[in-house]
């Protein structure tokens, strides 16, 4: 079990996508990955088929959206692996505060602007993360999606996950619902539940997988116990279906959403929900990550 509050102005509530002027490529150390989390944003022009009450990019700009240039890619992310590889990277000012512990490359993951699977060159991109990892010697760092699972069943997407499978790859896969109605809600997409459940389940019967959910207070309340119950009966089915789920990752916001009427829940409130996972699902591992303080 792990329990993680990022204190104020703590290295964790930073998580800029901009790193100079690298397009593609960028540095956080991420509360989830306990480290350097190198980050590929293959969503520089915004493109999601989620619109996340939660989420942290305003999309209320309309942003350019040329195609992936994937040799820029390359080189962004080989430079930037030195650049944490060396130890130069903790010499920069957003860094120097970084404790002694985190100071570790964890992943390079595709995570950005978002939905990552959404990328017409996506396999391509996995291809050249793990060429890149393999060349720095970097063969026990991970090779991670963060995907809301819409995509997982899509044949070019299917490649590229069979690229991280051979380079120490990890799907994290969000599921903040387990109603319809509240999905809709949280998550506002036009994909059915039912379809991200159904490639979850497919993915994870083909390789482990870690579940990311995320709860906030919206308009003043926090989930209400029928929602959790029935997201609780949702990670149950998912494990009767054969889903191997290594870890549910349980978190709040830490960093300022774009819509202002999401705030995170306080630490006894995500206590409760991590408490009730635990004893509906004893055998499975939970992790919790609080809110900013």
């Amino acid at each position: 079990m792990t329990e993680d509050r990022p204190p104020a102005c703590s290295p964790f509530t930073r998580h800029d996508r901009q790193w100079r002027d690298f397009r593609y490529v960028y540095p956080v150390i991420s509360r989830r990955s306990a480290g350097l989390s190198i980050g590929i944003n293959l969503n520089p022009d915004q493109l999601c088929n989620f619109d996340c009450v939660y989420c942290q990019v305003d999309r209320s700009a309309e942003a350019p959206k040329p195609p992936v240039d994937l040799e820029a890619m390359r080189a962004e992310l080989a430079w930037m692996v030195q650049h944490a590889v060396g130890g130069a990277i903790w010499s920069d000012p957003e860094f120097t505060d970084v404790p002694t512990q985190l100071r570790r490359i964890n992943d390079i993951a595709f995570s950005g602007n978002g939905e990552p699977t959404l990328c017409k060159q996506f396999d391509r991109a996995c291809e050249i993360a793990a060429q890149v990892k393999t060349e720095a010697g970097l063969g026990e760092v991970k090779l991670a999606v963060l995907t809301n699972a819409t995509r997982l069943d899509d044949p070019m997407v299917r490649r590229g996950l069979s690229v991280l499978d051979r380079h120490r790859g990890e799907i994290w896969a969000k599921l903040d619902a387990g109603t319809e109605t509240y999905y809709r809600q949280i998550d506002r997409s036009s994909v059915p539940l039912e379809r991200v459940l159904n490639n979850i389940a497919e993915a994870g019967r083909a390789r482990p997988i870690v579940i990311q959910s995320m709860f906030a207070r919206l308009h003043g309340s926090a989930i209400g116990d029928d929602y959790f119950s029935a997201y609780l009966d949702r990670l149950e089915g998912l494990i009767c279906d054969g889903c191997d789920i290594r870890l549910v990752q349980l978190y709040t916001v830490a960093r300022r959403p774009a819509e202002a009427h999401v705030a995170p829940l306080a630490d006894a409130e995500l206590d409760k929900l991590a408490e009730r996972l635990r004893r509906r699902l004893p055998e499975l591992p939970c992790d919790v990550y609080y809110g900013a303080t």
